[in-house]
C-alpha cells in the first residue's frame, strides 16, 4: 500500500511538472479547442519579436539617439520645489497686473479731472474719428467718413491700428450728433494723452478704452472697427464695465403675465428680460418670476432659488421666455411679496450675491402702489432699504402712471416707460447708473474689477445666429448637389458620399481652416474701475405740465451721483500664459488660474471654441470640470478630495496637494492616468489662484544644462555655429529675449530674433536683466537668462544633428533605411529646440516642412507620449498614425515614431534622479511598414497558417487601441474595437486593456430649434390671409413658367472649386433651374424638397461621456485565447518588442454570434432635467467679491428717480377719423 502511495505521488509530481512546462512556454492557452495548431504562440512570438526588432534597429540608425544620450551626460539633475515655483510664477504675474492697475488708474484720474473741468460746456457740432468711418488713404470717404493711416501691429494681433490717436465707438441704439454725446466725447479726447504714455511706460498693455455710461466707448490705439456682421457691441453690457459700475447682486425679475400683456407688449417684455440678462455676470444672482393669478418661474427647476448669472443659466432663462403665455389678472400682491421673502432669506442666509438686491417689475400697469407691501418687507429700518425696486411701464396709450413711478422712486429704484422695441436696450441700462449711486458717493473708493476670461469684442448672443448661418450654407449645398446629380442622372451611393466627405475634411486641414477659426477669437480678461463725476450737484432740464395742457421745460440744480463711466484695459490670456514658465514645469506639466467662481481663467483644457463658433458657456467652466479624479463615480459626482481642492484654490489659499487623475489628448483619441502633484497660491490685489500641476516622478525634478556664453567667446567658440542653417526651430510661444517694443524691433520669425540676440549678448557690455523689468527706456529687453543659455547647451549638444552624413560608408544601412522609406529624423529638447533632417530622394514634395508644423518641442503629443513610454518600456519607441486614415488611404501617409532621452544622477541618498532631456524620432512611410509586416508575417518554419492566410487576420495595434497597420490598409488609424469589437472586448476583460470611462463637461449638442419646427400653431385670420397670398403667387410664378416666360426667373448656377466635388464635368451655363425643373416633371412645392431639408438645430452646452482604453504593463509572453466549446474565435496576443505596439492575430474559423462595435464616439450624458439644471444643485461654493458697497447715507437726497411721461396724440388715427368723416358726409 505504501508503495502504491508512492508510485502515485510520483505520478502527481509528473503532471504537475508537465502542466509547469507547458504553462511557461510561449503558447499559454486556456481552453480544449485545438487552435494551436491553427495560431501557433511561438511564430506569433517570432514575427512580434522580428518587426520590433527591425523597426528598433532603424530608430537607432536614423536618430542617432546613443550621439545625443552622451552629449548630456553633463547634465546635472535636481530636485524641483513646487512651492516656490508656484511661489515665483505668481509674483510674476502680481508684477504685470500691478502695471495694469496703475495704468487703469491712471485713465480714471485723468478723466475725473477732465470731466469736472468741461462738464458745463454746450456742443453741438464736433467732429472725432468714429471707429465705424474710418478709412485708410485711398479709400473712397463718404459722407461722414475720415481718413487716418492704419498699420499693422504684431502686438495688436496685427490690426491696422494708429498709435498716435483713439477713436470712439458709438453703439447702434445711440444717436452720436446727440449734444450730451458729442460733449462726453469732446473732454474724452484729453485722455489720448494718457493713453499714449501708458503705452510707452508699459509697451506690453494691450487696448486702452474708456466706456462712457452714455454709451460710447473711446478706444486706443485707433482702428477700423470690423463690420463682418451686425454691429451689437455696447461697452455698456460688457463685464468689464457691468462689474465695476456697481457691487454684485441679487435680482428677481418679475414679469406681468396677465391677459393684458399680449402683441408687441408681450415682445417688449421679452426684450426687456433679454437685455437685463445681458447686463449680469457671474458675480451676480437671479431668477424671473411670471405672474398672473399664479406665479411660476419660468425655468421650472430654478423653483424657490436664485441661480449664478453665467452663460449657460442665462441661456436657460432666454429660452423658458420664448413660452409665455399670457392669462387672467396679475396677482401683484402675492408676487411682490415671494420676491421679497426669498430675497430676505438670501440675505440671512448669507447665499447669493451678499451685496445688492433687486426686483425689476415689468407690467402694463397697476392699480396701486402697494405701500403695505414695501412697509413690511423693505421699510423696517428705513432710511436704510435692502431692496431697490425698478419698474418698466410697457405700452403706448398708458396714462396714469404715478403709481408705478412711486414703487420705484420710494424704494431707491428707477422708473422707464417703454412704447416700442427700439428703446429697450438704451431705457434698461438706467439701470445701472442707479445701483452705482452709493459707490459714486464714496468719492475716493475705486473697487478693482478683474474680469472672468471672455473672447475679445465677440458677443455671446452670435453664436446661435452665426450657427443658423452654417445650417442654411449646409442647405443650400445639399439642394445645389441634389440637382446637380439629378441633371446628370447620377446615383450617389454612400461610399461616394463618405468620400467626398472625407475629402472635403482633408482639404479644410490642409489649409489650416480650423487654427484660422480658433484664430478669430482672442481670449483675455480685463481690469477696470469705475470713473465718478466729482460734482455734488448738477443743472438738470425739466418737462412740466402746466395745467394739464401745456409742456413747459424748466432747469434747476439738484443733487447728484454721476457715474461717468469705466476706464479699463485688456490683459491677453496669452501674456499671461508666457509668464507660467512652460519650460520649468516641463513636458506634461503645466500651469492654470481660477477666479472666485471656481471658473478657469486659463488652462491646457480650455476648449472654448467648436467647429468655429464660440460655445455657449465657454466662460463658465468649472475647475472641477477638467481635472478629473480617476476614480469609478458617475458625471458630476465630484471627489471629496477635489471639493477641498477647489475649496482651497478660490479662497486664495497656499498649499499643496495630490491626486490620481485620468486625463485624455490628442484631440480626446487618447486616454491616460497618472498621480499628479498641485501647488496653488493666490495672486494679489486679483481675484485669481495660480495653481500648477506636475505629474509623478519625472515632473519632480528638473534639468540644468546651461552654457555660459562669454567662457564660450573666451575659449575661442563663437556660439553662433551652434544655429546655422534653417533645420531648426524654437518654441514659437516661449519668451527667450525680446524687445519690449515689438513694432520697433520686428523680426520675421522667432529664430531670427534670437540670433539677433545671440550677437547681442556676446558684447563685453552685455547685462542680464530679471524679466519682470518692463521699465523703457533703460530697460529695452525682456530676456529669460535661464531659458537662453539652455537653449544653446541643447544647440551645441544637437548642431551635428541636421548635417549629419548618412551615406558615407554606409551602404548597407542606407538601403536599410531607404526600404523603410524614412523621411524625417528630429529631435526635440527640453529648452524648446527642434532640429530635423530631411533624407535624400524623401524632399516635402510640396508640404510643409516638419518644423514649420511641429516646433513647439515638449508641447508635441509625440514628444509627451514618448516621455510616458519610457516609464513602460525605456528601449522603446512610440508609433503612431493619423487617426481613421484608412479612409481614403494616401500613398503619403507618415507613421511617427519617438523616443524620450533621459538624463541620470544619483544623489547622494542613493536616489536616482531622472529627467527628460530630448525626444527622437522619425517619420517614415505607412506603405513600407505594411509591406514589411505583410513579409514578416507570410512567412514561418513550422506553422500551418500565416497573416497571408484568409482563414487568420492580423493587427498591429498601438497602446490606446488604434490600428497601425493591418492586411486592410483601410483599417489604418481605426480603433480596433470598431473593426473587431468582441475580441477588443474580451482584451479588455483578460486585462490586456483597461478600460477608462472619461466624461466631456465642455461637449456641444445640438437640440431641434422649436421655431422651426412642424408643430401646431395658433391659426388666426392674418394666417389665412398669407396663405392665400402665398398660394396666389406661386400659381401666378408657375403660369409665368408653364407659358414659357422662362427669362423671368433665371438663377446663376455659382459653386466655389474649394467646397465642390469635381467628378470631371460642370453644368452648362445655359441651363435654368427651371428648366431642370421641367426635365424632372417637378414643381417647386413637391417633393423631394421635404426630404432635402435638414432638422434646424441650436447648439446647447451638455455632457458626453465615452470609453477610451490604454494597453497595460505586461511581460513579453504569449497571450492566447482558446475557442470555447461555442463558437467563439481564437485570438493570440503578443507584445512586439521596443514599441508601444502588439501583434494581434485572430482565427476566422467562425463568426461571432453577435458581432459587437466598441464606439469611441462620445454619447450625451442623460439627465432627469436639462444640464443647467443639474448643475444648479452641484452645490459648488464661490467666493464673494471682497468689495461690496450698497448703501450711502446722502442717497436719499437725490430726486431723480425716472423718466417724465406725457400723452401725444399720433397722427395716423387722426387722419383716417377726419377721412372716415369726410367719406361719410360726402355720401350724405
Amino acid at each position: 500500500m505504501t508503495v502504491f502511495r508512492l508510485v502515485s505521488a510520483m505520478h502527481l509530481v509528473i503532471i504537475i511538472t508537465a502542466l509547469i512546462l507547458l504553462c511557461s512556454s510561449p503558447a499559454n492557452v486556456w481552453s480544449s479547442y485545438g487552435s494551436q495548431e491553427r495560431i501557433s504562440g511561438s511564430t506569433v512570438h517570432n514575427w512580434a519579436g522580428k518587426l520590433g526588432g527591425e523597426l528598433w534597429h532603424l530608430g537607432e540608425y536614423v536618430t542617432s539617439r546613443e550621439e545625443i544620450q552622451k552629449n548630456y551626460k553633463s547634465a546635472q539633475v535636481n530636485r524641483k520645489d513646487g512651492n516656490s515655483l508656484v511661489r515665483e510664477i505668481a509674483n510674476d504675474i502680481k508684477n504685470m497686473t500691478d502695471l495694469k492697475i496703475s495704468a487703469v488708474k491712471r485713465i480714471m484720474d485723468s478723466a475725473e479731472a477732465t470731466a469736472v473741468s468741461q462738464q458745463d460746456e454746450v456742443v453741438t457740432e464736433y467732429e472725432y474719428y468714429n471707429t465705424k468711418t474710418l478709412r485708410p488713404p485711398g479709400e473712397p470717404l463718404e459722407k461722414g467718413a475720415k481718413e487716418m493711416i492704419l498699420t499693422p501691429n504684431k502686438h495688436f494681433y496685427n490690426i491696422p491700428v494708429n498709435t498716435s490717436h483713439s477713436a470712439v465707438h458709438v453703439p447702434t441704439n445711440v444717436y452720436d450728433q446727440a449734444p450730451d454725446i458729442l460733449k462726453d466725447i469732446k473732454w474724452s479726447e484729453n485722455l489720448n494723452e494718457i493713453f499714449i504714455r501708458n503705452y510707452q511706460d508699459d509697451p506690453s498693455l494691450s487696448w486702452q478704452y474708456f466706456g462712457s455710461s452714455s454709451g460710447f466707448m473711446r478706444q486706443y490705439p485707433a482702428m477700423q472697427w470690423r463690420n463682418d456682421s451686425v454691429d451689437l457691441y455696447d461697452c455698456r453690457t460688457r463685464s468689464w464695465y457691468i462689474e465695476a459700475a456697481a457691487s454684485p447682486k441679487d435680482m428677481l425679475i418679475l414679469v406681468d403675465n396677465s391677459g393684458s400683456m399680449t402683441g408687441i407688449r408681450k415682445e417688449i417684455a421679452r426684450h426687456v428680460v433679454s437685455n437685463i440678462l445681458d447686463t449680469l455676470g457671474n458675480n451676480d444672482f437671479v431668477n424671473i418670476f411670471n405672474f398672473s393669478e399664479e406665479i411660476d418661474e419660468v425655468v421650472p427647476c430654478f423653483k424657490d432659488m436664485l441661480v449664478q448669472a453665467n452663460l449657460a443659466n442665462v441661456r436657460e432663462f432666454k429660452q423658458g421666455m420664448k413660452d409665455l403665455h399670457t392669462d387672467k389678472i396679475a396677482n401683484f400682491s402675492a408676487v411682490l411679496s415671494k420676491a421679497f421673502e426669498l430675497l430676505q432669506q438670501y440675505r440671512e442666509t448669507k447665499k447669493g450675491a451678499c451685496c445688492n438686491q433687486a426686483i425689476m417689475l415689468i407690467t402694463d400697469g397697476v392699480p396701486y402702489n402697494y405701500k403695505e407691501i414695501f412697509e413690511e418687507y423693505n421699510w423696517k429700518n428705513f432710511p436704510n432699504m435692502p431692496v431697490r425696486v425698478f419698474t418698466y411701464l410697457i405700452g403706448r396709450e398708458v396714462t396714469d402712471v404715478r403709481e408705478v413711478k412711486w414703487m420705484a422712486c420710494a424704494n431707491r429704484g428707477y422708473y422707464v416707460p417703454l412704447s416700442t422695441l427700439a428703446e429697450v436696450r438704451e431705457q434698461v441700462l438706467h439701470y445701472i447708473p442707479v445701483m452705482a449711486r452709493p459707490l459714486v458717493l464714496t468719492k475716493t473708493e475705486h473697487p478693482i474689477n478683474w474680469t472672468p476670461v471672455y473672447a475679445d469684442i465677440t458677443d455671446p448672443k452670435m453664436t446661435d445666429w452665426l450657427w443658423e448661418k452654417r445650417v442654411c450654407t449646409e442647405q443650400k449645398e445639399i439642394y445645389e448637389t441634389y440637382f446637380r446629380d439629378r441633371f446628370h442622372n447620377n446615383h450617389i451611393s454612400n461610399e461616394e458620399h463618405d468620400r467626398r466627405y472625407v475629402q472635403k475634411i482633408r482639404r479644410a486641414m490642409d489649409n489650416d481652416e480650423e487654427s484660422e477659426d480658433y484664430q478669430k477669437y482672442q481670449l483675455m480678461t480685463s481690469v477696470s474701475m469705475p470713473v465718478f463725476d466729482q460734482r455734488e450737484n448738477a443743472n438738470i432740464t425739466e418737462r412740466i405740465l402746466i395745467n394739464e395742457a401745456i409742456w413747459v421745460e424748466k432747469i434747476r440744480e439738484t443733487k447728484i451721483a454721476r457715474l461717468l463711466g469705466v476706464a479699463g484695459t485688456d490683459v491677453p490670456i496669452q501674456d499671461i500664459q508666457k509668464l507660467m514658465m512652460p519650460h520649468k514645469l516641463g513636458v506634461n506639466g503645466y500651469a492654470f488660474i481660477i477666479t472666485n467662481n471656481g471658473y478657469i481663467l486659463t488652462h491646457p483644457d480650455l476648449r472654448p471654441v467648436f467647429q468655429g463658433i464660440l460655445k455657449p458657456s465657454y466662460n463658465s467652466v468649472d475647475m472641477a470640470e477638467v481635472e478629473l479624479v480617476d476614480d469609478h463615480r458617475e458625471a458630476r459626482d465630484i471627489n471629496p478630495k477635489l471639493r477641498e481642492f477647489r475649496s482651497d484654490v478660490i479662497n486664495q489659499s497656499t498649499g499643496a496637494t495630490t491626486l490620481e487623475v485620468k486625463y485624455y489628448y490628442d484631440d480626446m483619441k487618447r486616454v491616460s492616468h497618472t498621480k499628479r502633484h498641485y501647488y496653488y497660491t493666490g495672486i494679489e490685489n486679483t481675484p485669481f489662484t495660480l495653481v500648477i500641476a506636475l505629474p509623478d516622478h519625472y515632473g519632480l525634478v528638473s534639468v540644468n544644462a546651461q552654457v555660459e556664453i562669454r567662457r564660450q567667446y573666451a575659449e575661442g567658440v563663437n556660439v553662433s555655429q551652434f544655429f546655422q542653417g534653417d533645420n531648426w526651430r524654437i518654441h514659437p510661444e516661449w519668451t527667450y529675449c525680446k524687445y519690449h517694443y515689438d513694432s520697433e524691433h520686428e523680426f520675421p520669425t522667432p529664430e531670427a530674433e534670437f540670433r539677433h540676440f545671440l550677437v547681442r549678448t556676446g558684447n563685453p557690455n552685455w547685462k542680464w536683466l530679471s524679466k519682470r523689468s518692463v521699465t523703457p527706456p533703460e530697460h529695452v529687453e525682456q530676456c529669460d537668462r535661464e531659458l537662453f543659455l539652455s537653449l544653446i547647451f541643447d544647440g551645441r549638444a544637437t548642431e551635428w544633428f541636421s548635417n549629419r552624413n548618412m551615406s558615407s560608408n554606409q551602404d548597407s544601412k542606407k538601403e536599410f533605411q531607404q526600404r523603410f522609406g524614412v523621411t524625417i529624423a528630429f529631435v526635440a529638447t527640453h529648452s524648446g529646440l527642434t532640429r530635423w533632417q530631411e533624407f535624400p530622394g524623401e524632399e516635402n514634395r510640396g508640404q510643409p516642412r516638419f518644423g514649420d508644423v511641429h516646433n513647439r518641442a515638449l508641447d508635441e503629443i509625440w514628444y509627451k507620449r514618448a516621455v510616458e513610454q519610457h516609464y513602460v518600456d525605456e528601449e522603446s519607441f512610440v508609433y503612431s498614425v493619423p487617426f481613421d486614415d484608412g479612409e481614403g488611404y494616401r500613398n503619403e501617409t507618415l507613421v511617427t515614431a519617438s523616443h524620450a532621452i533621459f538624463s541620470h544622477k544619483a544623489q547622494p541618498d542613493n536616489k536616482m534622479y531622472r529627467s527628460p532631456v530630448a525626444v527622437v524620432g522619425f517619420q517614415f512611410r505607412h506603405m513600407s511598414l505594411h509591406a514589411l509586416f505583410k513579409n514578416i508575417t507570410s512567412t514561418c518554419d513550422s506553422c500551418r497558417l500565416t497573416c497571408d492566410s484568409d482563414e487568420l487576420e492580423c493587427y498591429v495595434l498601438d497602446n490606446n487601441g488604434y490600428i497601425i497597420v493591418s492586411e486592410s490598409l483601410r483599417d489604418t488609424g481605426k480603433f480596433f474595437g470598431e473593426v473587431q469589437g468582441n475580441i477588443m472586448e474580451m482584451m479588455v476583460e483578460e486585462g490586456l486593456y483597461k478600460r477608462i470611462h472619461m466624461f466631456d463637461y465642455q461637449a456641444v449638442c445640438f437640440r431641434e430649434d422649436a421655431t422651426k419646427s412642424k408643430a401646431p400653431f395658433l391659426i388666426t385670420p392674418l394666417t389665412h390671409l398669407k396663405w392665400m397670398l402665398e398660394w396666389f403667387i406661386g400659381n401666378i410664378v408657375w403660369l409665368l413658367v408653364e407659358s414659357n416666360f422662362k427669362f423671368l426667373w433665371h438663377l446663376s448656377w455659382a459653386f466655389a472649386s474649394e467646397d465642390d466635388y469635381h467628378d470631371g464635368f460642370d453644368i452648362p451655363t445655359d441651363i435654368t433651374f427651371v428648366e431642370i425643373l421641367e426635365e424632372q416633371n417637378m414643381k417647386p412645392t413637391e417633393p423631394p424638397y421635404e426630404k432635402l431639408q435638414i432638422n434646424r438645430t441650436r447648439p446647447e452646452p451638455c455632457d458626453k461621456e465615452v470609453d477610451l482604453y490604454q494597453l497595460q504593463s505586461h511581460s513579453d509572453q504569449v497571450f492566447s485565447k482558446r475557442a470555447d466549446e461555442g463558437c467563439v474565435r481564437p485570438f493570440v496576443v503578443q507584445k512586439i518588442s521596443f514599441s508601444n505596439m502588439i501583434l494581434v492575430v485572430v482565427d476566422t474559423l467562425c463568426t461571432f454570434p453577435e458581432e459587437k462595435k466598441l464606439s469611441i464616439t462620445p454619447d450625451e450624458v442623460r439627465y432627469n432635467s436639462s444640464l443647467a439644471c443639474f448643475k444648479v444643485h452641484s452645490d459648488l461654493p464661490q467666493k464673494r467679491p471682497t468689495s461690496c458697497i450698497k448703501q450711502h447715507p446722502k442717497e436719499q437726497e437725490i430726486e431723480l428717480c425716472g423718466h417724465s411721461s406725457r400723452v401725444e396724440v399720433s397722427v395716423l388715427p387722426f387722419l383716417l377719423c377726419w377721412l372716415v368723416t369726410f367719406l361719410l358726409g360726402t355720401e350724405h
